[in-house]
């Protein structure tokens, strides 16, 4: 790491510590009644600090528990869920669709586009596909899903594509906020944002081992920032809990590092009870980490992130969706050699 990433990582640990000092001495919930909420950029929302990632709805054994995690998230202060258009198969929409029954208006409530270059007419089919899926009139937040091809900004901002559908949608009715989403390089995050398209969110994933290794914490962060971009944390713990399976941090030390950064909410799969009640107990005591604690966390973590091992959704296929390998020419995951 360069001398002058360690002067940015610094910095943006010393305004993060600030942020999160400030929003626990708010006095909006006290600590273990309710989790605490955020400003969701410059939406006018409130969002809370831990949001429930969709993936893991649809690797919940059956929907019955899928509908209890939704139910408790919203019974304990949650009230940001996650999806997406491939997310196995559309049965995370499904499942979530059918979860909120009832009590969709407390949920601030988004999936995401799966065209991978195609044109605005198959977004736009997607988001009606989503919508009935989901059960709903409308999303409150519609992102473009997986931009982690060096050709992703291109296709997007091509003629009659993905960015117009998101236009659109907007002008519809049918959609209330845009954003876009991805996990594998900074540099096409920033490729997107160099556009200057009116994004309201922007989704990256954000832990104590992105600090020192391909960091969108020090690349892209203080980018959304200047924008006014509400930002969604996500792969707080490696994708599928690699950082924690492996030793190098505890569930606790990930979620409060990530939550500690100036983000809107941090997105975490959660695909059993257990998991949520895990995850519940310290978003609920949630305790911003202090600069000093921030900075020691990273530093324990920089040898481990050396080479992505921990993060392999930045440094191997584990985690590209099969919709976006097949639009791109990829053969599929499964098809290759071991």
């Amino acid at each position: 790491m360069s001398k002058q990433e360690g002067l940015s990582r610094r910095n943006l640990l010393q305004s993060a510590a600030i942020m999160t000092m400030s929003t626990a001495a708010s006095g909006q919930t006290s600590a273990g009644s309710s989790v605490p909420r955020r400003p969701f950029g410059k939406t006018g929302l409130e969002v809370s600090i831990i949001g429930v990632g969709g993936f893991h709805l649809g690797s919940t054994k059956d929907q019955e528990e899928a509908t209890k995690i939704v139910q408790r998230a919203l019974d304990s202060g949650i009230n940001f869920f996650d999806n997406a258009w491939e997310y196995h198969d559309g049965e995370s929409e499904a499942r979530l669709g059918r979860a909120l029954q009832g009590r969709r208006k407390e949920a601030i409530l988004m999936t995401k586009v799966c065209t991978h270059g195609r044109d605005k007419r198959v977004a736009m089919q997607m988001l009606e596909e989503s919508l009935g899926r989901l059960q709903t009139d409308h999303l409150d937040v519609w992102q473009i899903h997986e931009v982690i091809y060096d050709n992703d900004p291109e296709m997007i901002f091509a003629p009659d594509g993905v960015a117009e559908a998101l236009v659109q949608a907007k002008k519809d009715g049918k959609v209330r906020f845009v954003g876009f989403t991805g996990h594998k390089d900074p540099a096409i995050h920033l490729k997107v944002l160099s556009h200057n398209f009116p994004f309201d969110t922007v989704q990256m994933p954000l832990n104590p081992f992105d600090a020192t290794f391909r960091s969108f914490h020090s690349q892209v962060l203080p980018e959304a920032q200047r924008r006014g971009m509400a930002v969604l944390g996500m792969k707080s713990m490696g994708g599928s809990g690699e950082m924690v399976k492996k030793g190098a941090v505890t569930a606790e030390q990930a979620l409060r590092y990530a939550m500690s950064l100036p983000v809107a909410t941090t997105i975490s799969g959660m695909d059993s009870m257990d998991v949520l009640e895990q995850n519940l107990k310290i978003a609920l005591n949630f305790s911003p980490m202090s600069e000093p604690e921030m900075r020691s966390l990273a530093d324990k973590c920089a040898g481990y992130a050396g080479d992505g091992h921990l993060e392999l959704f930045k440094t191997s296929t584990m985690y590209d969706g099969k919709v976006g390998r097949q639009q791109h020419g990829y053969p599929a995951v499964d098809s290759l050699p071991a």
